[in-house]
């Protein structure tokens, strides 16, 4: 009788997978469990990462100290300087607040309401609020048909001018391209305030309708390129290309509702703000004069005697005639 060979266990080289598993879901199970009862203070969280960056050695990531709690400045340390940590000047550059041609004025502003209507401060902001005023002046006279129609429109403001117009006089839809119409408004908008000192920033906007195409793939991209269009018509009429700033800002930004086609046509639009000029008509310390030095003097040189020639003599002075008495 033939003898029965014995069963060979077949061996599993993959069975270190299962504890594995088992593992991994208990980890990620408890994460989850720590995560959800946990409570995450930034202001802490944030404490703790420039004092760990600053023990390395690391440029801190906040210029100022971080205030946790009710450790709150003081008021009169509001507006004191403070000295800069090392490695604040390595960090992200200036906001765009920062970078604006207007922030000498709203300074000057913020200074001006603290102390009252007195000092330079003052009087930069009047003059501004002035020169403001007579350009908008000029705007409306030249724009009196198209501000009439409600086309467009002036706001005034202490540091700033808005010029508002609706972009279907100057585009047509899902364009950026500037009609004939809207050249020759633009030149004569141009006309105003080409020779003046202040800043312009052209803003775009659009309605909420959405757009894909090659050349727009959205909105951002139709604002941005309207505002640029105005941009290089002002260049192309002799503006200085450094006092101009265009922003397209898309269909966020409305002024109206969207669900309408008169809130639609509102928020379609593109506007120039005319910004002050923080050194308009302020008084400014003069230069002292200057002195030019007296042209010295030298004494005469004596004329030598000749012989046989007599030296000569100092003209006598004659008396001053006497008035009658």
């Amino acid at each position: 009788m033939a003898r029965k060979k014995p069963h060979e266990d077949h061996v599993n080289h993959e069975a270190w997978a299962i504890p594995y598993g088992d593992l991994m879901t208990l980890l990620l199970a408890f994460f989850v469990v720590m995560y959800a009862v946990s409570s995450l203070n930034e202001g802490k969280y944030r404490a703790v990462a420039a004092s760990l960056a600053s023990a390395f050695n690391a440029p801190p990531r906040s210029i100022e100290p971080i205030q946790i709690g009710d450790n709150q400045r003081s008021e009169a340390m509001v507006g004191r300087p403070t000295a800069n940590p090392r490695g604040a000047h390595d960090g992200p550059g200036k906001t765009p607040l920062l970078d604006s041609p207007l922030q000498p004025m709203l300074e000057s502003k913020m200074r001006a309401d603290r102390i009252g209507d007195s000092g330079a401060d003052a009087a930069s902001i009047a003059a501004s609020r002035e020169q403001l005023a007579r350009i908008a002046l000029q705007l409306e006279d030249t724009l009196a048909e198209m501000v009439r129609a409600r086309l467009i429109t002036v706001r005034r403001s202490d540091l700033w001018l808005e010029v508002e117009i609706n972009s279907d006089i100057l585009f047509q839809s899902g364009s950026s391209s500037l009609d004939s119409g809207a050249q020759a408004l633009l030149s004569r908008l141009a006309g105003v305030l080409r020779d003046l000192p202040n800043p312009i920033r052209i803003e775009g906007y659009t309605d909420d309708r959405p757009i894909a195409t090659a050349q727009f793939p959205s909105n951002w991209e139709l604002s941005a390129a309207r505002a640029a269009s105005v941009v290089h018509l002002f260049v192309r009429e002799r503006f200085a290309p450094e006092r101009l700033v265009m922003v397209g800002y898309g269909e966020y930004r409305p002024k109206a509702e969207n669900d309408t086609d008169a809130g639609r046509n509102a928020n379609r639009r593109v506007v120039l703000m005319v910004l002050a000029t923080p050194d308009t008509g302020a008084p400014g310390p003069q230069p002292p004069p200057i002195l030019e030095p007296p042209a010295p003097s030298y004494p005469a040189a004596p004329v030598p005697a000749v012989a046989g020639v007599a030296a000569p003599r100092p003209p006598a002075s004659t008396p001053p005639p006497q008035g009658d008495s």
